[in-house]
């Protein structure tokens, strides 16, 4: 698979610079967790799962997380069990025949014990299985969540990821909130190579207060959510070889809603006719916040982005391409003749690159470029956007 393997190869060459690198589920953890992209949640209970996910793998979706959590019913949880062994029987036996390739697939648990249970009833089929996503990961519930995996893992012979939903009140509320970090640092140091990524789920973080945003706000805008990002980022994101991939919280709107406050995307890079109805349709569908927040991510230390409609995919996928001005500038921080430091002015003469402080950019931005790849010089997002709707 690859990041906008879905539009035609001569569509690609005219837009990239350099292409999105192809990958496979067994590519290294780093590249794995820079490539996670828009991770598309999906009740475990849609009778035709196997169909749905093989459609949107066909649209882009490369990372899917199969929900047996908060998005079904308490009473539903045997028969979503029951389903996800079919459909993942299902999709084994047409992946095997070559009629399909799947994106990386998790699944939400409620408890350590399913993650045993499941990996069982599964059979051949937990080949096509990456990993499982861990509700309300603190140290004390995490430890047995990881331990089962793990346990897992040497049973099956496949090797499995963990992806922590950092949600807790422990973590949001500020009397808890710095032994709470400290102890999740502690569980996910120790189990380091099974961890692909931490996720933030912030609607839980809203729900502790009351709190739900409105489509024209950005997680960044509730001040108590926007400090915990910032607390989380601060302990478990560092660049420093310490931290991990922290991935930015859902976006819950799809639908138009009555605004208070104007659009946010501007007129000017949709200058052209098309490009102005991709504007308006954006704006109908409430995604100019979304594209806000996913650039207020990035700026934020985050990387990719829960997901809840298939909608929300390419904007993120297409604002993490890189662009040829980040690719120039990151090269330049990043040649060999620059180790002992400096400064200088970028090839695009409008800001300055000092070579020791933004090293550490510049990595993560080559690793972002070989997931998502290099646009051209003369390509934005908007093309980018525009190439990977449906004709």
């Amino acid at each position: 698979m690859r990041h906008f393997g879905h539009i035609a190869p001569e569509v690609r060459e005219r837009l990239f610079h350099e292409e999105p690198r192809a990958f496979t589920a067994e590519s290294s953890p780093r590249l794995l967790a820079a490539a996670l992209g828009a991770t598309l949640y999906s009740p475990a209970t849609r009778p035709r799962l196997a169909d749905d996910v093989l459609k949107q793998a066909g649209r882009g979706v490369v990372s899917m997380v199969l929900c047996l959590e908060d998005s079904i019913d308490d009473a539903e949880v045997a028969d979503a069990e029951d389903n996800l062994v079919r459909q993942f029987a299902d999709l084994h036996t047409r992946v095997t025949d070559g009629a399909a390739e799947p994106p990386l697939l998790f699944i939400r648990v409620r408890t350590p014990e399913q993650i045993t249970t499941l990996t069982d009833r599964l059979g051949p089929s937990v080949a096509l299985l990456s990993g499982f996503v861990l509700p309300k990961f603190t140290e004390e519930r995490g430890v047995p969540f990881l331990e089962a995996l793990t346990g897992a893992e040497a049973a099956t012979g496949r090797r499995l990821f963990a992806m922590p939903v950092l949600e807790s009140p422990e973590l949001l509320h500020l009397e808890t909130r710095t032994e709470a970090l400290a102890g999740i640092s502690r569980t996910v140091d120790k189990y380091r190579d099974r961890v692909l990524a931490l996720r933030l789920g912030v609607t839980d973080f809203c729900s502790a207060y009351g709190l739900r945003r409105p489509p024209d706000m950005t997680a960044y805008d509730v001040q108590i959510v926007a400090s915990v990002i910032g607390d989380v980022v601060n302990r478990l994101g560092r660049s420093d070889g310490t931290g991990f991939t922290v991935t930015g919280p859902v976006w819950e709107y799809f639908r138009h809603q009555e605004r208070m406050f104007k659009p946010q995307l501007r007129r000017s890079p949709f200058l052209e006719v098309r490009a102005d109805e991709l504007r308006q349709a954006l704006i109908q569908h409430d995604m100019d916040g979304l594209l806000r927040e996913i650039e207020l991510d990035r700026a934020n230390g985050l990387q990719g982005k829960t997901c809840i409609h298939p909608s929300h995919v390419l904007p993120v996928h297409a604002l993490s391409v890189v662009s040829h001005e980040e690719y120039s500038d990151a090269c330049d921080i990043l040649r060999p003749e620059r180790d002992g430091g400096g400064v200088m002015r970028s090839a695009y003469t409008n800001k300055m690159n000092e070579v020791k402080p933004h090293r550490a950019w510049a990595e993560r931005t080559l690793q972002r470029a070989e997931a998502f790849g290099v646009a051209r010089e003369d390509v934005g997002f908007v093309e980018l956007l525009a190439a990977g709707l449906p004709a």
